[in-house]
């Protein structure tokens, strides 16, 4: 029917997963995390100084559906699940770049706050357009 499965026995190597042997390998103390707040949804990445990603987190991938993505309440418990992920690192001080003008920007940074990282800088990267694109002609009803 299926291959069959062989259960070594005196290694419990196998109740972790992949994402949680990585976060007990690496230290670090200082790190940069990347706010990325759409109206649909917000995404957050904590790196190191290279720029080289450690772990991610977004509302999305925390089970929030439809139009509660992009809530400030989705935001902040995104926010706070990183934060856990960056405690196990050891992580103590990040920098923070904001893109997007969506409503978990500032819920996101008081989220991670609230887990006890200290914020050395907040940046605001969020593009804008020096008059790009022709806008649509209006409507001829």
């Amino acid at each position: 029917m299926g291959k069959k499965r062989i259960v070594k026995k005196g290694s419990n190597d196998s109740l972790k997963s992949g994402s949680q042997k990585k976060l007990s390998r690496k230290k670090l103390d200082s790190g940069i995390l990347y706010v990325q707040a759409t109206f649909n949804n917000t995404k957050l990445l904590l790196t190191d100084l290279k720029g080289n990603a450690v772990c991610a987190a977004s509302s999305g991938g925390l089970g929030f559906k439809g139009a509660k993505k992009g809530t400030p309440f989705a935001a902040s418990k995104a926010a706070e699940e990183l934060a856990e992920k960056a405690e196990k690192l050891g992580l103590k001080e990040v920098d923070v770049i904001v893109k997007g003008v969506g409503s978990g920007r500032e819920s996101s940074i008081r989220g991670f706050i609230s887990k006890g990282i200290l914020i050395k800088s907040i940046k605001d990267r969020t593009p804008v357009p020096h008059n790009g694109p022709k806008p649509p002609k209006p409507r001829r009803v």
